[in-house]
């Protein structure tokens, strides 16, 4: 028999995403637990290593940066799934809904009339010092007028079970492409589960992802060409650029295989000649884009995009500019944004969040740097941020001479008490933190992925998930729990 006793599983001051107080299953993790109870520890092993030789064979891998160079990893994945029942996605599908549907609206109102300023939403100073508005797109009305086509927020519950929106990933959100793998590993490793759980599927996302581009075509009625933008080899998610083009069935292309002409359309070059493109759904930052509008130095972009783009000779997923609202500091307004263009209250809650740039929550923050997550404004991937209860004295300092240099380049957060889920550690269950990043895609239609990328902090008592800080993931399951 397995070594996993669920009895023992500690989830004292945590809310575990699998087993509740007393150590008793959740519902919809009760056949689960079950199974991978049933299981011994030699076959525990085995699904493990399973999982492991399919990530190799797939050529499942991300990319480390470090001193020494790049380093091509394999993904690094715990085969213990993170359950949310149907009833309780349902609401957090409709609250992803209603907060990309505001960010689109607060977005095109930034480039043209900025009446959210003006009423006073958010203040001026906020978009003066934002380093991610783009004059360049200023007047511009892309397709639908949809700016953030592909939107991956990131949520986190707390101890009390609330589920909170951590930040809104709106440039150029990564993730999706492990998510589909992890199911198929899954599948691969916990089929007999499939059998007897309704698990909702989350395969369609590629499908979506391709109907959601051709509807942003300028050529209507016509079969439309659809590009995925890579800046090469060397970038960290070139396994997802070449993964999303393969599953799509569309070409994986560099800014040095595209050329616009004078009449202001875009071309591949191809072994026939030149042929038009529609659609580009770029993973290229801003600045790097087009050489012409951005950084004259950039060598991964194509020139004339921008101009292309403004001419509506082309399409650009996700919209250069977009990033203005992927600031942590727009963040804090996303509840006053969503009251202003839908007078509706928010579904999802945001984290408390103290703004450095106003006085007294600067204040706070200085006072109580070893209590409070700090993070920069417009970094990601889990870099440039104080998680305070973590650090040290001298790091604490360094962060207060940065904080009080420039304040409206930081905010901070609760040290929230994220929930746990059953992880294998050495052959037995141990809880590990995760949080959760669904995908939304915005066009004519708004779909959301039916879950997410859960990630997972592989190492014991550590909060930060993301794989570049030795993170991993698991499957997660929508399971509707009447018919389980």
């Amino acid at each position: 028999m397995s070594s996993l006793d669920w009895h023992n599983y500690p989830t004292e001051g945590f809310y575990d995403e699998l087993i509740a107080s007393g150590s008793v299953p959740r519902p919809t993790a009760r056949a689960l637990c079950e199974y991978l109870a049933s299981l011994s520890d030699a076959e525990l092993a085995e699904r493990k290593e399973a999982a492991e030789i399919a990530i190799r064979v797939m050529g499942i891998t991300f990319t480390v940066y470090s001193e020494g160079g790049m380093i091509d990893r394999a993904w690094p994945f715990d085969i213990m799934p993170r359950i949310i029942p149907l009833t309780e996605w349902t609401r957090i599908e409709a609250g992803l809904k209603q907060r990309v549907a505001a960010l689109n609206l607060f977005i095109d109102d930034l480039y043209h009339e900025q009446k959210v300023i003006k009423d006073g939403i958010l203040p001026a100073d906020v978009l003066a010092q934002s380093v991610n508005f783009r004059p360049q797109c200023v007047g511009i009305t892309p397709p639908h007028r949809v700016w953030a086509h592909i939107c991956g927020s990131d949520l986190v519950r707390d101890k009390d079970g609330t589920m909170y929106v951590l930040e809104d990933n709106l440039r150029v959100p990564s993730g999706v492409s492990y998510m589909l793998e992890n199911r198929v590993v899954t599948k691969r490793v916990l089929p007999e589960l499939f059998e007897s759980t309704r698990i909702l599927p989350v395969d369609d996302y590629p499908s979506q992802l391709y109907d959601m581009l051709a509807a942003m075509s300028p050529r209507p009625g016509d079969d439309p060409q659809i590009v995925v933008m890579t800046p090469g080899i060397y970038n960290s998610a070139y396994f997802e650029h070449a993964y999303l083009a393969q599953q799509m069935g569309v070409e994986l292309v560099e800014g040095s295989d595209l050329v616009v002409g004078d009449d202001d359309c875009c071309y591949m070059r191809t072994i026939y000649g030149l042929k038009r493109v529609d659609v580009i759904y770029r993973r290229i930052d801003d600045l790097f884009l087009d050489p012409e509008a951005f950084n004259p130095e950039s060598t991964l972009g194509a020139r004339g995009l921008m101009r292309a783009w403004r001419a509506g000779k082309v399409a650009l997923a996700n919209a250069p500019g977009a990033g203005v609202a992927d600031d942590k500091v727009v963040y804090a307004y996303v509840p006053e944004i969503i009251k202003y263009y839908l007078d509706q209250d928010p579904i999802l809650p945001n984290v408390p969040s103290y703004l450095c740039m106003r006085d007294k929550d600067r204040d706070h923050v200085l006072a109580n740097l070893d209590k409070l997550v700090v993070k920069p404004a417009n970094e990601s991937g889990g870099y440039g941020m104080l998680v305070g209860p973590h650090s040290t004295a001298e790091k604490r300092a360094a962060f207060a001479e940065l904080i009080r240099a420039n304040p409206r380049n930081y905010m901070a957060q609760p040290t929230l008490t994220i929930s746990t889920s059953p992880t294998l550690c050495d052959g037995h269950a141990e809880p590990r933190h995760v949080d959760l990043r669904p995908f939304i895609l915005s066009g004519p239609q708004t779909y959301v992925t039916t879950g997410g990328l859960t990630r997972v902090a592989l190492v014991k008592g550590s909060l930060v998930v993301n794989s570049s800080q030795g993170g991993g993931s698991k499957d997660t399951w929508i399971v509707d729990l009447e018919e389980a």
